[in-house]
């Protein structure tokens, strides 16, 4: 007597199947759907089908042996390279997405029968995707810099080559230094200012001092805020809009900061949680009054307003960033050692000045041993007000001083308010 459940497993494997070929089928269809009937390799049914067809052969190469899913496979392949001659003839169009769809759809289904239907469906999701963003991918393409192509190939050698090598654990005497763990950090900080540079990019220079805030802030807001205050000499009826800008990088700081600590330590990011959102949202409230005001000023900006873009990936910048978070580590260490919580307090200070990522990183890690989650949590918003209050004084010395007061407003008011309250 057939067994139901198994029956019923089977069914909704071939279900599944069918609906992630129906899934590639949509796209393929949509984006042929101006042809004529038979100008397509395959339409909406033919990858349902095919994604059927994978899973019946999975299915039955169960029970007779595995060779009979290659030889469909196989056959499957004769037929799509048989259509792809024959559109050549007809159409000149030598591309081969969509023959590599077919087989993928066919491979897809086969594995919805064999059990995997968690690795087929994201998969099917993700072709999808890939399917339907050719004109965006092409675009980017074109846009594409040579130095930006090898800024991509050495994030892929950091990340995929020689994080997986490394060593995870310690070296030092003091449980401290972890190869493994630093180089991630070295290339989860890469992968922020690497994502930040191309956003930036993507959006165009003429998108405004707001956007150029947002994005940039991901990268570098110290940066941002740089650029923007030279740029407010050039443009001195356009204080509000730089001011905006200004204020959202040094906004987006913080919730970068917060992601950091929840990937690493999420006790620790819960702790900040709270502090941390008050500041950045009344932070990004004082940039939406200043950019509301900036409609009123004498004239929209049109000329580029983004920092100068640079190389969005230096391997010698990442490899600095690896010894400066090496060496903050090891002072951490020692400051907790010969002053105790306030040797702490002293190097987030002192660190805060120039980056806050680093302390932030070496303090999450601390924190995951013998620090104390509210001290680390303290130390960290210590540096961010230090690194805040140099931002100050660079919209004040560098920039113009009407911008220097928004800035101040901006900055220091919210940080007060979180400081009285925490």
């Amino acid at each position: 007597m057939p067994d139901s459940s198994n029956e019923l497993i089977i069914l909704q494997q071939l279900a599944s199947a069918l609906a992630l070929g129906l899934l590639i089928g949509l796209e393929r269809g949509w984006r042929k759907r101006k042809q004529s009937e038979g100008e397509r390799i395959a339409g909406l049914r033919t990858y349902a089908l095919i994604s059927l067809l994978g899973g019946i052969f999975a299915l039955l190469a169960q029970q007779i042996g595995m060779l009979l899913l290659g030889f469909g496979f196989i056959g499957l392949v004769m037929v799509a390279i048989a259509a792809y001659y024959q559109r050549i003839r007809e159409q000149d169009d030598i591309g081969i997405t969509s023959v590599i769809a077919i087989l993928l759809t066919f491979l897809l289904g086969a594995l919805c029968t064999l059990g995997q239907v968690h690795i087929a469906a994201p998969a099917a999701v993700i072709i999808t995707l890939l399917l339907s963003f050719k004109p965006a991918l092409h675009r980017f393409l074109r846009k594409l810099e040579r130095i930006e192509l090898y800024a991509v190939l050495k994030m892929l050698l950091i990340s995929v080559v020689i994080l997986p090598v490394l060593p995870d654990r310690t070296f030092d005497p003091w449980k401290a230094l972890n190869p493994y763990q630093i180089w991630w950090m070295v290339v989860l900080i890469a992968a922020i200012s690497f994502v930040g540079y191309f956003a930036m990019k993507i959006t165009g220079a003429r998108r405004g001092m707001l956007i150029t805030g947002v994005f940039g802030g991901l990268a570098s807001s110290t940066a941002v805020t740089l650029h923007l205050s030279r740029l407010s000499h050039a443009q001195p009826g356009y204080t509000n809009a730089t001011a905006a800008g200004i204020l959202a990088a040094c906004a987006t700081m913080f919730p970068r900061m917060l992601i950091i600590c929840f990937i690493f330590n999420p006790p620790l990011g819960r702790q900040l949680l709270f502090p941390v959102l008050l500041i950045a949202g009344l932070i990004y409230l004082f940039t939406f009054v200043f950019w509301r005001q900036s409609k009123t000023e004498k004239h929209a900006a049109r000329q580029s307003t983004h920092p100068p873009l640079r190389n969005p990936f230096h391997l010698a910048s990442a490899l600095q960033f690896g010894l400066l978070l090496t060496l903050i580590m090891l002072l951490s260490q020692l400051m907790v050692n010969v002053f105790g919580d306030a040797g702490i307090y002293l190097l987030a200070a002192a660190s805060g000045i120039a980056d806050v990522d680093a302390i932030t990183l070496s303090l999450t890690q601390m924190s995951l041993q013998h620090l104390p989650l509210e001290i680390a949590a303290r130390a960290i918003l210590l540096a961010a007000i230090v690194n805040s209050l140099i931002k100050t004084g660079m919209a004040f010395f560098i920039g113009q001083a009407q911008l220097g007061w928004r800035i101040t407003l901006g900055l220091i008011a919210p940080l007060a308010i979180a400081l009285l309250i925490f």
